[in-house]
This record gives structure tokens, sequence and C-alpha cells, in this order.
């Protein structure tokens, strides 16, 4: 079967794309269109350059040590990593390739900050599509191209279901990482819920977190330093007791920022689905990892796929 595939906003929970990618062509179907947000757009990208097994099995390798070894920070900088050691790695999948020449259609989403917009790249260098559509505020740098200010798209549209409207295939298969976890919710839950058959691999996946996480190891880095002692310092003179906690010591920038994203990015991803909703949808549950756990790619890798074999095969996909 001939499928448009979009791929959602997410961080390191994107690792799951490639498994869903895994588990479409295991089963013969074809991706005829692609498009992505964020992580989504890295993955889309190296699936429409043909590069897809050789960086799977290039991620499957990465330890800790190397994701630390390629984050270049930055002070002063409107981001705390400049991502050009990762963009270097990228180059090696998808080279300097312009999205017109690729051999099916892809779309990546930016943010315009300045304006306020989406910014659909379907045109261009491919490289300068997937950076821009990665910087997630704050974290990474955003780039300007074309006097735009750019920023992750999925600030606006985490999950680019538009695009697949103009897309050859006659099924569209969405992937969210934002899903619901299992378990009581109350209403107005902000996402999706994940098959049930998946739910206790995935319990395995989110508790296996006895390593600090990438982000927390740069959050670390930046309270250890001089400059960061100091801003606590500044920011903690001493005062009387009160009932509430400044800054609790159990909560990292990193992770807080990431589970920040989180939030925002599944109210504004289920009230969009649900004008546009896909034929299929597989979702991640969001509890799963946070947005840069990115060393735990191979176990987010086996995850997807498993999430995507249970919903095809309760679809007769």
């Amino acid at each position: 079967m001939q499928v448009n595939l979009i791929l959602g906003s997410g961080g390191a929970r994107g690792f799951a794309h490639l498994g869903v990618i895994e588990e479409l062509r295991e089963r013969g179907h074809e991706v005829v269109g692609v498009a992505g947000t964020s992580m989504g757009a890295l993955v889309a990208g190296v699936l429409a350059a043909g590069t897809i097994d050789e960086f799977s099995a290039y991620v499957r390798t990465l330890t800790r040590a190397d994701y630390m070894r390629l984050t270049d920070l930055t002070l002063g900088a409107p981001g705390l990593v400049r991502l050009q050691r990762v963009i270097k790695e990228l180059h090696r999948f998808v080279g300097d390739v312009r999205i017109e020449d690729l051999p099916i259609p892809y779309t990546a989403v930016a943010t315009d900050i300045d304006q306020v917009r989406e910014v659909w790249f379907r045109s261009g260098p491919l490289i300068a599509a997937i950076r821009a559509s990665i910087a997630i505020p704050a974290v990474f740098t955003p780039v300007r191209i074309d006097e735009r200010l750019l920023v992750d798209g999925g600030l606006l549209n985490p999950l680019p279901m538009a695009a697949a409207m103009e897309m050859p295939g006659s099924v569209s298969v969405a992937v969210s990482l934002f899903a619901r976890p299992p378990g009581l919710h109350n209403g107005g839950s902000p996402s999706h819920e994940s098959s049930d058959a998946a739910s206790a691999d995935n319990g395995d996946i989110a508790t296996d977190a006895k390593q600090p996480s990438w982000g927390a190891r740069i959050g670390e880095t930046l309270s250890d330093s001089w400059a960061g002692r100091r801003i606590h310092e500044l920011l903690s003179p001493p005062e009387p007791d009160k009932p509430y906690e400044d800054l609790p010591s159990d909560v990292n920038i990193m992770d807080l920022l990431g589970r920040t994203l989180d939030v925002m990015q599944a109210r504004i991803e289920v009230a969009r689905t649900v004008l546009e909703p896909p034929d299929v949808l597989i979702g991640v549950p969001v509890d799963t990892c946070s947005v840069l756990d990115f060393q735990r790619c191979a176990e987010l890798i086996d995850l997807g796929r498993t999430l995507a074999a249970a919903e095809f095969d309760r679809i007769g996909l």
C-alpha cells in the first residue's frame, strides 16, 4: 500500500519514528510522501534522502558520552547548544541534496518567531530545512533564513497533517509523540490513547532511567559552573520561612523546559488532529522519556516498532 507518512515533534521520543518506518517496510508498504516537524522532520528527511537504514544503524551505536561530545554548549547566545557538530554528522546522511530533487515529496515545518506563523519547506537545501525545524527554543540556537528567524515547528504545528493533503498515497499514517500514558485520566487529557498491546513494553522503558539524561547532564553542567552558582546566589538570598519553595532542588532546568514544551505541544496537537485526522494514528506515550533523552535511542526505536505493529494488526494494515 502507498502511504503518506506524517511524523510529529517530541524530541528524543522521535527515535520511535524509525521503528514505525521499519514496521511499515517489513509489511511491504511504500512511503510515497513524508512530512515532519522537529525530530519528525529530521527522520523524514533522512527517509526521503534514502539513507534511513544507515542512519538507524548509526544512532543505535551512540552512547551518552557520544551525545555529550556532539554538544557544543554556548553562553550568551539565544540557545544553550549550537548544533554545529550534530549537523555535521547529519550531513553524512543527507549531503547537499535539495528538497525538490528528493525521490518523494517532503515537507518540514518550522516557526517564524517574529511573524508567529508556520514556515513549510518544500524546496531548498534539505539540511537547512531540518536545522530550522529542530531548533527547540532556548535549548538549540535558532537560525535565520531569508530574513526570517526560525525555531522549532512544534510551537505551532507538532503534527503537520495538512501537508499530507497533497501527497499521492492512498492512506495517511501519523505518529504522535504525545499519547496519553495508560491509566486513569481527568477530562481534557492532552493527547491520544496508546494501544494496550504496547503499554507493558513502554513501562519497561519509562522506568529504565537510572542514569541522568543528556538534558540533565547539560543542566548539571550549567548549574555547576561558576556562572550558574553565582546566579543561584543572586536569586536565592536568605529570607524568612515561607509556605513554598522558589527553586525546588529536585527539578532540573532542562527537563523542566522539556516538560513545559510537551504540555504546550500536546494541547496544540490534539486540537489540530480533530480538524485533520489521519487514517492511522500511532501514539507514543508522552511519559516514555523526556524530550532530551537521546541516549535511549535503541529502546525507542524498538518501542516505535512495537506500537506500530500493534496498531497495524488492529486495523489490518
